[in-house]
């Protein structure tokens, strides 16, 4: 049997410690933010509850709110002043913060007010976006940033599928008011009663907004039908919701023949290149059941329907051949208390994150989700499907952050 040699060991071996690499955490940022009262579209949700203050400026952070910025949402200054924050009582005044964050898109009057390397985060209407103000923004050196395209870890959209569930159990408590004889319906309960057919809703669309509208429906016994051409979403709805759920591609003479059955319409189709494509044509609203009621959620986007024209939260319906149409844009506005909760829920933690990274640049280098949100970066376009629809010059995110390296 072979004998094993031990390894032998002489004076001539050097043992030095290896220096071991440890990973560098970048300094804490306390971050400086600014709440400003929004004064256009409608707007009435505030993006920060005076819970949320208080947790940023528990953990350092410093918050300025214009004055009455809530009082829409029933926050009131004393609300957040006792959470820490500071009330400011112009917004010259509060647009010194570095950070603004907005739950309406920025408006041409509040750009004015706009620093060099600023943080603006609030969402981008792009029907109203100009190129006009794409450029005003470009020159003020801003860093501009679509809260409604922000991605989580899981490739969602947060902010969007909040305000999407919410504008989808609005959808059917509307059309339940509008089918009453209170709301100038034709007297029609929204739900099921033994002996008396169930009321019959169309629903266009199988993203989140048809999908909790589609819950919403069920729960009241209603019959519901959803029509949408992408199957994947048609199976994802079936297997949410959990129960038997006619579903259909839009095929336009199968849905012609639905709708002239039908109380209740609510289109719900996602925008394309941000454009609604049009299903419902103004023959097939004619051929509809005098009284019955269409809410077109896509309204934001153009409607899905011909018919549709945009209304707003003053003056919400209006009728056509008899039927009663519902096309407020911004519809978690009428909700703003809920809408504002839902939207703090997402920011509060996404700004503490930031901190965490040493800065939000850091974190938009960090996070591809945050990055793809960016649409205005030291004066430059960094959203592709902008710079094609306003025909301005576009440059990636990734080319300017290694030129500043």
């Amino acid at each position: 049997m072979e004998q094993k040699t031990k390894p032998s060991i002489t004076a001539s071996f050097s043992y030095l410690p290896l220096e071991e690499t440890l990973e560098i955490i970048p300094r804490k940022e306390n971050l400086f933010i600014g709440i400003p009262r929004e004064d256009f579209f409608a707007e009435k949700r505030v993006p920060l509850t005076p819970s949320a203050v208080s947790v940023l400026v528990n953990n350092g952070h410093e918050v300025w709110i214009e004055t009455n910025a809530g009082e829409n949402s029933f926050f009131f200054d004393n609300d957040y002043s006792e959470a820490g924050a500071k009330i400011c009582y112009s917004k010259e005044e509060l647009y010194k913060a570095n950070i603004i964050i907005k739950a309406a898109p920025i408006s041409d009057e509040e750009i004015e007010f706009l620093q060099p390397k600023q943080i603006i985060l609030a969402p981008m209407h792009m029907p109203a976006l100009t190129a006009e103000k794409i450029q005003k923004l470009q020159n003020k050196k801003v860093l501009a940033i679509d809260c409604g395209g922000i991605k989580d870890q899981a490739g969602y959209y947060p902010i969007v599928r909040s305000m999407s569930e919410i504008a989808g159990v609005f959808a059917i408590n509307t059309a339940a008011q509008l089918l009453t004889n209170n709301g100038n319906g034709k007297g029609v309960l929204l739900g099921s009663v033994s002996g008396v057919p169930p009321c019959k809703i169309i629903i266009i669309g199988a993203g989140v907004v048809g999908e909790t509208a589609t819950r919403a429906a069920l729960g009241l016994g209603a019959q519901v039908k959803v029509f949408d051409n992408n199957l994947y979403k048609l199976m994802r709805l079936q297997r949410n919701i959990g129960q038997y759920v006619y579903t259909s591609v839009i095929d336009p003479f199968l849905l012609s023949t639905e709708l002239t059955t039908a109380d209740v319409v609510i289109g719900a189709l996602k925008p394309h290149k941000g454009q609604t494509p049009l299903v419902v044509t103004q023959e097939m609203v004619e051929q509809m059941k005098a009284g019955s009621v269409i809410i077109d959620v896509s309204i934001d986007f153009g409607g899905c329907i011909e018919t549709s024209s945009a209304t707003t939260h003053d003056k919400p319906t209006f009728k056509k051949y008899d039927v009663t149409h519902y096309c407020v844009p911004n519809i978690p506005s009428a909700v703003s208390r809920t809408a504002s909760q839902c939207f703090s829920n997402i920011i509060m933690p996404m700004l503490l994150d930031s901190s965490k990274y040493g800065s939000f640049n850091e974190l938009i280098k960090q996070k591809q989700g945050f990055k793809d949100a960016v649409y205005i970066y030291n004066g430059c376009i960094t959203n592709l499907h902008i710079a094609n629809r306003l025909s301005l010059k576009y440059t990636s995110i990734d080319l300017l952050y290694t030129s500043n390296q």
